[in-house]
């Protein structure tokens, strides 16, 4: 095909996700915003914003589709949508345009003079309005963006600035966003021209190695070409690592701004300067020999974002005028052909200095690979009686759908595709983000914005092990997909009017959070659809958490107490009480599935002294409790159980706790409540193995209630119900807790023993009890072996951690 065909197809495929995900509504208006939504993450992918929050209002004189603000909530992105619906596309003219971008010039200026109090309060616009007039004292930048689905046929439109903030206009018509989607590259871009821009050029000293890969130049850049060059290229400039991200995200650094105001004659000697790369560059003639750089193709900061954005913001906020400050520059220019290969290795090592420096926003981590590798070769079971079957696509890269699409050439052969891989089974990088984030009960995160929730979803994914990513862990996934998407249908069903997506992230997270994570993926995955029980469920706590996010203390702004963990600790204490059918769809006791990524402490806050300290006030039955659900759930690991037991055993023989047991104890406990654990409603039913000789329990009553939370098939249970004890006949590993249990006990009671005596004593107690029969015991039968790897392998490694040398007899 030649590039109109190939353009007429990109639209057409384009314009089919907007009515497959905009799920069949015939609202023009959802339409549009589905439109904003896609054609801003072709913007996103670009490096030009860094997130949107889609949002429509429109009144005489003023429209918007969506609005952002930067990190340090110093700029503003407003965007406005002209969406036709027509392939070919249509022309837009100058006079469009130019009211598009007054239009959004006018919800600007409304917005300074307190329009959200004449608004609805429970809408999304109010929030926008009311968080613009928040901020209108900070604002020093505002960029206005015209989406279209038409080609803009204009130029020059000029922006005026309003009450000292600079504005910006900035066109994506169709023709730009197939133009980025086709190129194959991740960002646009960037071509500095400093002569003519600025009207200098830089002068730098040469480090060129000729056997090198690369070209080194030491260069200095004065400060207000530096803050100019980010006011008008932004976040596009940095380099998405973490560092970059992690160094705007606060206010400007204080020491940079006191140099800046003080002494700037001094910055040059004081400033560690920045690092950047290129894959070009220019230089001017110069009569003298010396060097002096042009223009620059591809720049890109990698280390000195903080300085970078600090030289700007002091430059607007506090008038600074810049003029004897100078930056020192590491400029190396990369071949375009190995620009995506050392540049990132450029930015991890510029930034080794923080821990999360080598975790890249970009999705070529192994993770997102294996997710994509699964997803082509994975199929769902076939639903609805009938044998067809169909694959999620996994899209690691924005426009791989379309791009995949495009290459089965025929229609034919195209809606074979749309077939084996349905629109509605597609999903992104920040979907995958959002499932997790909201699994694991960060809800406030996923509240940020689906970029900035997938940029703290990529630096959690550095911070932690290694996470293996399996055919199970992708139905799971897949599962956490489907439960996500039918929340959304559920939620959009019961009409709000708004806040759907926060309503959504925080219904799923209560439902982790409260059900143990115990929900069965298993079956969601099979069915492909979640049960009647669950969506009722759903419903019941979505009242509750509407509730909650719609009513914030203060009368805060809705949008922002969504994203503040205060919001989250409110909804989770909301007790609310679900129905019957639901719960008896929930995993039991020794059914728990791997539902969560990697746990463990990372991330709680330690408590102070006097807090630790309280941990000895917590009952011995608390800490049993928390072993024996942590083991259950699999919500712990395994060194995070042997030291919940360890405290357990310390406090029950009357022992102090160590400083160790005291600070990982309050970690893991409070890490075990937010995960759903409950110590009042586990030590009920909980069964204490640690019991003394002059205690007086009847084993034999605890041994049968014991078996009943660890048996599942439903004819023993009613058997030990009734009193009559099982005969498991070489079933060793059916009760395996449970002899783990009686393991615990009888060492106890009887102290010190070999290991096969204690072999014989348990089983001899288990017999006795009707948990396994024998005629006689075999050193080499399954029972025996059983019970030693039962020794071995749980009661050695998981129990009287630190006694290990004093269980045996040598």
């Amino acid at each position: 095909m030649n590039e109109q065909e190939l353009m007429k197809s990109f639209i057409d495929d384009l314009l089919q996700e907007v009515i497959v995900t905009s799920d069949n509504k015939e609202s023009g208006e959802f339409r549009i915003n589905e439109f904003t939504r896609l054609a801003s993450e072709y913007i996103i992918g670009a490096g030009e914003i860094d997130d949107i929050h889609v949002c429509y209002y429109k009144s005489r004189g003023m429209m918007v589709n969506g609005y952002n603000f930067s990190q340090d909530e110093n700029c503003l992105d407003l965007f406005v949508t002209i969406f036709n619906q027509q392939n070919p596309p249509v022309s837009i003219t100058k006079t469009q345009a130019e009211t598009a971008f007054r239009q959004a010039e006018g919800v600007l200026k409304k917005a300074l003079t307190r329009y959200h109090t004449s608004i609805e309060e429970s809408t999304e616009a109010y929030d926008m309005f009311q968080r613009i007039h928040e901020l209108r004292t900070q604002l020093t930048h505002v960029r206005i963006y015209l989406l279209t689905d038409g080609i803009v046929n204009a130029e020059n439109i000029i922006a005026d600035s309003i009450e000292n903030i600079s504005i910006t206009f900035h066109v994506w018509d169709i023709h730009r966003i197939y133009r980025f989607a086709s190129s194959g590259r991740r960002m646009e871009t960037i071509e500095i021209d400093f002569e003519q821009e600025f009207g200098i050029t830089i002068p730098c000293l040469s480090m060129v190695d000729p056997d090198s890969d690369y070209q080194g130049y030491l260069a200095v850049i004065p400060g207000k070409v530096l803050a100019e060059m980010y006011e008008k290229y932004g976040p596009r400039l940095l380099e998405h690592n973490v560092r970059s991200f992690l160094q705007i995200r606060g206010n400007v650094n204080k020491g940079i701004r006191k140099t800046i105001l003080e002494e700037p004659h001094r910055f040059f000697a004081y400033n560690n300067g920045i690092s950047a790369t290129a894959d070009e560059i220019e230089f001017a003639d110069n009569p003298f020999g010396k060097i002096n750089i042009r223009k620059v193709r591809n720049l890109q900061i990698v280390n000195g974002g903080q300085t970078t954005a600090s030289l700007y913001h002091t430059a607007k906020k506090d008038k600074a005028a810049l003029k004897n400050i100078f930056v020192q520059a590491k400029l190396s220019v990369i071949p375009s052909d190995q620009f995506d290969e050392i540049v990132p290795l450029i930015s991890r090592y510029a930034n080794s200095q923080n821990k999360v420096s080598d975790a890249d926003f970009y999705a070529n981590d192994p993770f997102h690979i294996s997710i994509e590798e699964l997803s082509r070769t994975t199929w769902a079971p076939a639903v609805d009686g009938t044998n067809k079957q169909t694959q999620w696509f996994y899209e690691r890269a924005r426009g791989q759908y379309l791009d995949a699409k495009a290459r089965e050439g025929t229609p034919a052969r195209k809606r074979q595709f749309e077939t084996r891989y349905p629109n509605t089974q597609k999903f992104t990088k920040t979907d995958l983000a959002k499932y997790e984030n909201t699994w694991m009960q960060l809800p406030y995160q996923v509240s940020l914005g689906a970029q900035k929730n997938f940029n703290h979803f990529s630096i959690w994914l550095k911070e932690k092990e290694k996470i293996e990513v399996n055919s199970k862990y992708f139905e799971h996934l897949l599962a956490r997909a489907i439960l996500f998407k039918q929340t959304e249908r559920i939620i959009a069903s019961l009409n709000y009017g708004g806040y759907r997506a926060n309503i959504v992230t925080y219904t799923l997270a209560w439902l982790s959070r409260h059900t143990s994570q115990r929900i069965d993926f298993d079956e969601i995955w099979k069915k492909q659809n979640i049960s009647e029980g669950l969506q009722e469920a759903i419903k019941v706590i979505s009242v509750k958490v509407h509730r909650v996010i719609t009513n914030p203390p203060n009368a805060r702004n809705i949008t922002e107490w969504c994203k503040r963990k205060e919001c989250w600790e409110t909804i989770c204490d909301e007790k609310i009480t679900l129905n019957q059918a639901f719960q008896q769809e929930l995993l039991r006791h020794g059914q728990y599935t791997t539902n969560k990524l990697v746990n463990d402490t990372a991330g709680t806050e330690v408590g102070s002294f006097k807090e630790l300290t309280l941990l000895s006030e917590i009952s011995v039955q608390t800490w049993f409790s928390l072993a024996k659900w942590a083991k259950e759930t699999n919500n712990l690991n395994a060194q995070q159980r042997i030291l919940a037991a360890s405290v357990g055993n310390t406090l029950s023989h009357g022992h102090p706790l160590n400083l160790k047991q005291m600070d990982q104890g309050w970690k893991i406990l409070e890490l075990a409540k937010s995960l759903g654990f409950n110590p009042e409603e586990n030590k009920k039913t909980s069964w204490n193995p640690f019991h003394t000789e002059t205690e007086t329990h009847d084993l034999k009553k605890e041994f049968s209630n014991h078996l009943l939370n660890n048996i599942t098939d439903e004819k023993v249970i009613d058997e030990v119900k009734n009193n009559k004890y099982p005969v498991i006949q070489n079933c060793v590993d059916i009760s395996r807790d449970a002899m783990l249990e009686a393991m615990k006990t009888i060492l106890l009671l009887n102290g010190k023993m070999s290991r096969s005596d204690a072999i014989r004593t348990a089983a001899k107690f288990l017999k006795e009890n009707g948990a396994i029969n024998f005629e006689r015991l075999r050193e080499d039968g399954p029972i025996w072996k059983g019970l030693k790897s039962t020794i071995n392998s749980g009661l050695r490694r998981n129990v009287l951690e630190g006694n290990i040398n004093h269980i045996w007899v040598k």
